[in-house]
């Protein structure tokens, strides 16, 4: 009897251990059946969902591409932008200028309302607004010009002085000269070269026979290489009120001249004054 338990208790860390690797076996093989059930009973749901998030990712990457096409249309017209900000802070400078040297005479006339703007021109031509030339206000002629200003040019360059420019003149060229009367005399020959550039452009049943002849010299002049597409006006045209071929209005000529606001040329018989354009 002895014997045999003890060969019994021999024999049992054996069969445990044996018992407990077969335990483990099982407990592998169930999980391995709990897999392959999970895996076949959501096969056709998980096909579709995979679809479905492809599909969203392909949207999502297709949005994010024109996000960045969209960012450097942005970067490309950064340049543009720059640009049109440094012109127009040039012409805030520019008619703060010359609102700041304009004579208080002619201070009224910038407001005039349209229907009197359009009383001052020539039938032939229809403006769209009577401002300077460096606004790039539009004319439009009805008929072709023969040796007009090019379209687009608007209307003659009315480039006030300004007191600083006036100081820096010499004594001896500047004389009695106030600002106000040169600013004046800039403005009435701007009128001078506004006229002509009109009688230029008007087809001949708008003018009388006497305005015709003067159309026809004029427009001789306007097709002179010195004078093409520019705004001029004749020393012929110089009668006043403000600007008058005395000694004053000789100075300020002389003035004009000096300071790069008008620059003189021949063409013929004709002493021919040619406006110029803003800087």
């Amino acid at each position: 009897m002895e014997a045999a338990a003890a060969a019994a208790a021999a024999a049992s860390p054996g069969s445990s251990s044996l018992e407990a690797v077969a335990t483990a076996f099982q407990s592998r093989i169930n999980e391995l059946q709990d897999l392959a059930l999970a895996r076949n009973m959501y096969q056709a749901t998980s096909v579709t969902d995979l679809t479905a998030v492809d599909t969203s990712v392909t949207a999502m990457e297709a949005q994010v591409q024109a996000i960045r096409r969209r960012l450097q249309e942005e970067l490309d017209a950064i340049p543009k932008a720059k640009k049109l900000v440094e012109k127009s802070l040039k012409q805030q400078q520019r008619l703060q200028h010359m609102l700041a040297n304009m004579p208080p005479g002619m201070h009224e006339d910038i407001v005039a309302t349209p229907l009197e703007q359009s009383l001052m021109l020539p039938e032939c031509f229809s403006f769209n607004t009577a401002v300077p030339e460096f606004l790039d206000s539009d004319f439009k002629i009805k008929e072709e010009p023969v040796a007009a200003p090019k379209k687009g040019k608007g209307s003659a360059p009315r480039r006030y002085i300004s007191t600083e420019e006036l100081d820096s003149l010499s004594s001896y060229m500047r004389g009695r000269l106030t600002l106000e009367k040169v600013n004046i005399s800039i403005n009435e020959v701007a009128t001078y070269a506004d006229v002509n550039a009109h009688l230029v452009a008007c087809p001949k049943k708008k003018l009388s026979e006497d305005t015709w002849e003067k159309a026809l010299e004029l427009r001789d002049l306007a097709a002179t290489e010195a004078v093409k597409g520019k705004h001029f006006f004749l020393e012929a045209d110089i009668k006043g009120p403000g600007l008058k071929l005395d000694h004053t209005g000789k100075a300020i000529l002389t003035v004009l001249r000096h300071l790069g606001r008008i620059h003189e040329t021949r063409v013929g018989h004709h002493r021919v004054f040619i406006l110029s354009k803003q800087c």
